[in-house]
């Protein structure tokens, strides 16, 4: 196996939508489960109101399709609810793994 990228998403809660943009977020390990060829998906807290997405992929045609899929687009529909600002999502390179 070898993963060398990625997709690190960054969200920034509206003020008292913290626990629902996490709640959120702990619904989406359903989706990315189904996702062939993601191979690791986490969601994670930094503070009270911003949070993110790290996932991993083999392929590039394995992390587009996650970029073009269903969490995402789950995200577009709430996000004028629960996010102050547009989630910044950047494509990353894995350099090493463990």
């Amino acid at each position: 196996m070898s993963i060398d990228r990625g997709v690190l998403a960054i969200l920034n809660a509206k003020p008292g939508k913290g626990d629902e943009l996490g709640a959120f977020l702990k619904q989406g390990r359903e989706l990315a489960a189904q996702e062939e060829g993601t191979v690791t998906w986490y969601a994670f807290r930094l503070d009270d109101t911003t949070y993110g997405i790290f996932d991993t992929f083999e392929s590039e045609e394995a992390r587009q399709a996650h970029v073009n899929g269903q969490i995402p687009a789950a995200l577009q529909e709430v996000g004028s609810d629960l996010l102050a600002k547009a989630a910044d999502i950047k494509p990353i390179d894995v350099l090493a793994v463990k």
